[in-house]
């Protein structure tokens, strides 16, 4: 059998090669996997003949083989079925056949079973189970896998069956987030993908209902519409794993960001100005599983209602629409056909309805197919806008219904220009979801805020909601602040253009239509000057209070601002972040009540409340004196209370110390540590100081660099690393004794390395920026830089800013997923000239560069 094996292998080799070749010229995705299919029935028989098996043995494809269509680099899943327990030349036999089929180059997945083995594994395992519900017979004794056939069918249970496969379903959505809108989807597991097509396939064929979307049409399952559009749908996703096979050359279910754009160019999808080639393909894999979600839930209710019929007893809730066993149900098949604005008013119902666990799969089916009527006479009809705003100011399951009118397509037929951002990507490597899913995830956070279960939460942000009047118009601000991405321009002065008009269409009094249409232009304003600006800088609140204008819009633009942070990605906010946009808030607030921001005011107010904090620790009365003498105005400005209460009580006997301190605490925010350093000033400090944390792979974000009257550094620090919640005392240890010791050394520092960007930064590089101005006064100048994040990156920028002599102030170290954004206030002589400039700027884009 050894000799066999070259002859089989080139054999496959050669026929898979010509499938492939085909496939790249007419693009028939079903052709090439049931051409796959046959060459290795082909090669499996003629393999197993060669063996001389006994007459009561049969060779079965299981799984998605035996489904009859095998993907490039799919397994090949078989049952050798024996019709007795095999004796030691059999098992012999056997496993030489196995060895065979992986010398020739198959990824082999197989079991060796007797028909009562089959059934009993098969009901102990409702895998196994689904897996010889796909049986199909290959090779030798043809009437053994008949009787295998009919004994699973005499023991399927359909009902039991269809439970699990239901609870198997959920259980895979909830580890994809319940989402098929993932950036980066699973095309066989993600919800809306593949494996939800074939579930339906099972749990149809398990009831005797059909195997194939015709004869579920035949059975009135599913329309013959209907019937189209899932084969279309299926023969989508096929065509993209194909394809993705082919490319990785690998077994290969992800549309990471690495194959989109060769996978999108093979589709013949080219990148223009407007959009990556990826994105055409990402938005065409979106809208079909869109499709495959709703048409799946008709078909799981349809087979459900088959499987466990209830006596279906109408309570109207009015003339166009029932309650069935706590569904919604249309009172008539033309219902949205005879009165179309009731497609707005069934997620009304919805929302004024909690009790309503859902829609009919008639309801559903029937908005699904209707919601072509909504077109600009629909819109502009005054009593389908009265009923879109009241979902909008309902006073629950806003969330809800914006949601399911989105799933079902309405929603982007009411707001066209929300019909063009579904499924739209976002290459700014800090949004984990589609455009219109982000959109509908503020929508979310904006609506937590007014209700009590989550008030724990955001406490501050459910304070503010709970005295702010007509909070639905928030929603719209949510709903239109990233509605005009992808268009080309300024995303934020276009949807501004679209959320007046819609406010002007749907009668908002002119001072709501204005603040909607403020929130949408400045959704970004806030985030920016809490990040990039100077918060202790008088002038920088007062610009920024000017454009507020009044309490209310600062308000609204606060809220609007955390619930669109937080609805980017998980790894973008944190405590830092919502820290400084609390300190934005209320300092500006207080210059809108009429308090002129006062640096003299802020000091005196700091001060005292330090001093109140440190009378608890019982120090003497006097104790702050000699090291408040070294601080100037600068430090109490850019540090709380809290923080120079702190310190004072570290150093307040170490003022003049000739070894470094190095105190370390949980940061007062909630997240991360807070490292202080105090040591007499040298030049290499900062950059010391990084290359330690860069070893240590803490991640630094803020610094804040202070020099004393006398020549000593105090500067704090604000770390963070996921261990730090399980074991922070040792590491506190740790710090405090390891870091304090590196500062004492007088080793030359390592040469910053220029480590690997993640996968997804390689995917979508930034292209590093440095901007260098000084600021209003002249003192400082503003040093910004962008690039993609990496290991070490803020260690090599340090590194440049010693090498050009520049001292550092403070550091404000943003993080956006895998891009940086961060921002550092110098100064030093070789900003006097524009040549050493240019020489810093150049230096630095060469340290951002990898």
């Amino acid at each position: 059998m050894v000799a066999l094996a070259p002859t089989l292998k080139d054999r496959l080799k050669a026929e898979r090669q010509a499938i492939v070749t085909v496939f790249e010229a007419d693009h028939q995705p079903d052709r090439l996997l049931t051409s796959l299919r046959r060459s290795v029935d082909g090669v499996l028989s003629d393999a197993w003949n060669t063996f001389g098996f006994p007459a009561d043995t049969a060779l079965v494809a299981v799984g998605g083989y035996g489904r009859g269509e095998l993907f490039p680099h799919s397994d090949v899943d078989v049952l050798v079925l024996l019709g007795s327990t095999p004796d030691a030349a059999l098992q012999a036999k056997l496993e030489e056949l196995v060895q065979l089929f992986w010398d020739i180059g198959l990824e082999i997945g197989h079991s060796i079973r007797t028909l009562d083995e089959c059934l009993t594994e098969a009901a102990a395992d409702i895998t196994v189970q689904t897996s010889m519900l796909e049986a199909r017979f290959v090779t030798g004794n043809r009437k053994l896998y008949r009787q295998l056939c009919e004994r699973l069918g005499a023991a399927m249970d359909p009902q039991a069956f269809f439970q699990a496969k239901t609870l198997e379903l959920r259980q895979r959505h909830v580890k994809y987030e319940d989402t098929p809108y993932s950036l980066e989807p699973n095309i066989k597991e993600s919800p809306g993908g593949l494996r939800d097509l074939q579930v339906i396939l099972w749990v149809a064929k398990a009831a005797g209902l059909g195997d194939s979307w015709r004869k579920l049409a035949g059975r009135g399952l599913i329309t013959p519409t209907e019937a189209r559009q899932l084969t279309r749908t299926e023969r989508i996703f096929k065509d993209i794993r194909i394809r993705l096979h082919l490319h990785t050359r690998r077994r290969e279910d992800r549309l990471v960001f690495d194959v989109q754009t060769p996978i999108a160019e093979s589709f013949g999808f080219a990148t223009t100005d407007a959009r990556r080639a990826s994105e055409h393909l990402m938005q065409h894999y979106y809208w079909a599983a869109k499709a495959a979600t709703q048409l799946n839930t008709i078909l799981l209710q349809n087979i459900g209602a088959r499987l466990f019929p209830q006596p279906a007893v109408p309570h109207p809730i009015n003339e166009r629409f029932n309650e069935v066993n706590g569904l919604l149900d249309i009172a008539r098949d033309d219902t949205f056909a005879t009165t179309p604005s009731a497609m707005l008013e069934v997620f009304l119902l919805r929302a004024q309805r909690p009790e309503l666990k859902g829609m009919t799969a008639r309801t559903l089916r029937a908005l699904w197919h209707a919601r072509f009527r909504i077109d600009s006479r629909f819109r502009r009809d005054p009593h389908n806008r009265a009923l879109f705003l009241q979902i909008i100011q309902a006073p629950q399951g806003i969330t809800h219904a914006l949601r399911s009118m989105n799933q079902t397509s309405i929603l982007g037929r009411y707001l066209p220009n929300f019909r063009r951002i579904i499924g739209q990507m976002q290459h700014d490597l800090f949004h984990a979801y589609t455009v219109d899913q982000h959109i509908l995830m503020v929508v979310r956070n904006v609506r937590r805020f007014t209700m009590s279960e989550h008030a724990h939460e955001y406490p501050f942000c459910s304070q503010l909601m709970a005295d702010f009047a007509q909070p639905w118009l928030l929603y719209i601000a949510a709903l239109f602040h990233d509605i005009a991405k992808g268009r080309g321009g300024d995303h934020s002065k276009l949807g501004k253009a679209d959320a007046r008009r819609f406010c002007k269409d749907h009668g908002l009094a002119p001072e709501d239509t204005e603040l909607v249409a403020f929130l949408v232009e400045q959704h970004l304003s806030m985030s920016q000057v809490a990040q990039k600006q100077d918060l202790s800088d008088p002038d920088v609140i007062a610009a920024f209070a000017k454009k507020m204008g009044d309490a209310r819009h600062l308000t609204a633009l606060y809220l609007l601002t955390v619930a669109d942070i937080r609805g980017t990605s998980p790894k973008v906010w944190n405590a830092w972040k919502g820290k400084l946009l609390e300190d934005l808030y209320r300092m500006t607030l207080r210059v809108l009540g009429g308090e002129a921001h006062s640096t003299d005011r802020e000091l005196k107010n700091r001060q005292e409340d330090a001093l109140k904090s440190l009378r608890l620790y019982g120090l003497a009365e006097n104790a702050h004196e000699k090291l408040w003498q070294q601080l100037d105005v600068a430090y109490f400005l850019r540090h709380d209370a809290s923080d120079v209460a702190w310190q004072t009580r570290a150093l307040y006997d170490k003022t003049e110390s000739a070894t470094p301190v190095v105190k370390c605490r949980l940061a007062p925010i909630g997240e991360g540590l807070q490292v202080t350093v105090y040591v007499k000033d040298r030049p290499d400090l900062f950059t010391r100081i990084c290359g330690y944390f860069d070893c240590k792979n803490f991640s630094i974000i803020d610094a804040k660099i202070h020099t004393t009257r006398h020549g000593y550094a105090l500067d704090t620090f604000l770390i963070t690393e996921p261990a730090f919640a399980s074991n922070y005392r040792d590491i506190i240890n740790l710090i405090e004794h390891d870091l304090s010791h590196e500062l004492q050394s007088q080793q030359a520092m390592q040469t910053p390395c220029k480590a690997r960007l993640s996968r997804q930064s390689r995917s979508f590089p930034v292209t590093p920026t440095v901007d260098l101005r000084p600021d209003e006064r002249g003192q400082y100048y503003l040093l910004s830089v962008s690039a993609n994040d990496r290991t070490g990156l803020l260690y090599s920028i340090a590194n440049v800013l010693a090498r050009h002599k520049l001292n550092l102030h403070t550091a404000k170290i943003m993080t956006l997923g895998e891009r940086v954004e961060d921002v550092f206030l110098v100064d030093g002589p070789a900003l006097t000239h524009a040549r050493s400039q240019i020489q810093l700027e150049t230096d630095l884009l060469d340290a951002l560069r990898v």
